[in-house]
């Protein structure tokens, strides 16, 4: 089977064959349709900090895919040969699947879930990592109606899902963008946004503009550095809460939060429903065909992503 590995971390990614796996007991075998980049992609290549773990190469990258059941494992299992799922791999064997090949395995107890009827399978591949990160990220800012939320790095994948289902909520959303992608971000229920290119001194001006008193709550995907991640922690009104994707630690008085995916079946399964009924617009930027990820990985560490990137496998 095709598929995009590296042979040892920090190497270049590239296009290898190698051989079908196979499915264990309770696991399900699934032909991959579509794959989709999530920068946890091309962190997985440089390997982990702090250490490396025992791993097998050439370790298959990916993360999150949609396709087919092919071949179910012995013992009981919830799924049949021929279901269309989605999901997200987690934790398998070192070096064994990923999603960005042809074939992969899963545990049929995994974040991995049936695709409603009226779903396409692009949007499905998109969902799993970004659309969980965001619901789970809502709730844990316990933001609700009449409250305000500041997303900074909104036009990414977690971003758009994020400002969605905030508004959805009557949150009001002020979605930090680059550039002209304002437009984007209020058709996706956004109440104001502001603009970042002239730098995190600027944007906060813009926010305390909108919200003298501060704003309820704080979202950062992109601050790297503790500098920018309390310039906008600082816009906070008192008792409002930060949370980081970026393992960046707060200055202190702000409560926060040092965000930790924890993806279930069931989440998979309620957010696939809201696409299904219109309810969340899945943002797909690119479609690529898969021999393109080496290069959608190289763009995608550079940023500014402006929606999902979907392989067609």
């Amino acid at each position: 089977m095709r598929a995009i590995a590296v042979s040892a971390f920090r190497a270049e990614p590239g296009l290898v064959e190698l051989p079908k796996p196979g499915p264990g007991a309770g696991e399900v075998r699934v032909k991959v349709e579509y794959a989709a980049l999530n920068p946890l992609d091309w962190q997985t290549a440089d390997g982990p900090p702090g250490g490396v773990p025992p791993q097998v190469f050439p370790l298959v990258l990916g993360t999150d895919f949609a396709g087919r059941v092919d071949m179910i494992g012995s013992g009981d299992n919830r799924f049949r040969v021929g279901d269309t799922v989605f999901g997200r791999v987690t934790a398998p064997p070192p070096g064994r699947c990923g999603a960005y090949a042809e074939y992969l395995c899963v545990a049929q107890d995994s974040p991995i879930a049936l695709v409603p009827r009226d779903m396409p399978l692009q949007a499905a591949a998109a969902l799993p990592t970004a659309g969980t990160t965001a619901a789970q990220i809502l709730s844990s800012t316990a933001v609700r109606s009449g409250l305000s939320l500041l997303v900074v790095g909104a036009t990414g994948g977690v971003g758009s899902f994020l400002t969605q289902l905030a508004a959805a909520r009557g949150t009001a959303v002020v979605a930090a963008v680059r550039g002209d992608e304002g437009r984007r971000m209020k058709a996706l229920g956004a109440t104001a946004t502001i603009d970042t290119t002239g730098g995190t001194e600027a944007s906060a001006s813009a926010v305390r503009a909108l919200y003298p008193e501060g704003v309820d709550a704080l979202v950062d995907l992109v601050s790297t550095d503790t500098a920018s991640f309390a310039a906008y922690a600082a816009l906070l009104r008192d008792g409002g809460v930060a949370v980081t994707t970026r393992s960046v630690a707060a200055p202190p008085g702000v409560a926060w939060s040092d965000y930790r995916l924890a993806p279930t079946a069931a989440l998979l399964e309620e957010l696939a429903s809201a696409v299904a009924h219109g309810g969340l617009d899945v943002p797909i930027d690119m479609e690529l065909p898969l021999e393109k990820a080496p290069q959608a990985l190289v763009q995608n560490r550079a940023g500014g992503a402006r929606g999902k990137t979907v392989f067609a496998v």
